[in-house]
């Protein structure tokens, strides 16, 4: 059974820095790509950045600059590092794991910033 795990979500006021960490188990097939995607209070969930296998990274145009994916295949963990964060970063950030079985997803962690 796969699991995914976010930790690093809180509380932090605008200009603020949080890096959020996943981890993931049960995953035996290849690793295609890891992310990470946020919901905001009543809209969508959307992308916010996701390196493939082959390091590839890709990251919404909101983020570009301020936030950094990485990530270990091998070890099945993913980061996110988030800088300069503002009030519309507020969201719940899901992890997700692109694998040969499909997506996969963390439970979410808060992540709530001040102005």
């Amino acid at each position: 059974q796969v699991q995914l795990v976010e930790s690093g979500g809180g509380s932090v006021q605008a200009g603020g820095s949080l890096r959020l960490s996943c981890t993931a188990s049960g995953i035996t097939v290849s690793v295609n790509a890891m992310g990470w995607y946020r919901q905001p209070p009543g809209k969508q969930r959307e992308l916010v950045a996701h390196i493939t296998s082959g390091g590839v990274t890709n990251y919404a145009d909101s983020v570009k600059g301020r936030f950094t994916v990485s990530g270990d295949n091998a070890r099945r963990l993913v980061y996110l590092q988030m800088n300069s964060l503002k009030p519309e970063d507020t969201a719940v950030y899901y992890c997700n794991f692109i694998t040969g079985w499909g997506n996969s997803w963390g439970r979410g962690t808060q992540v709530t910033v001040s102005s």
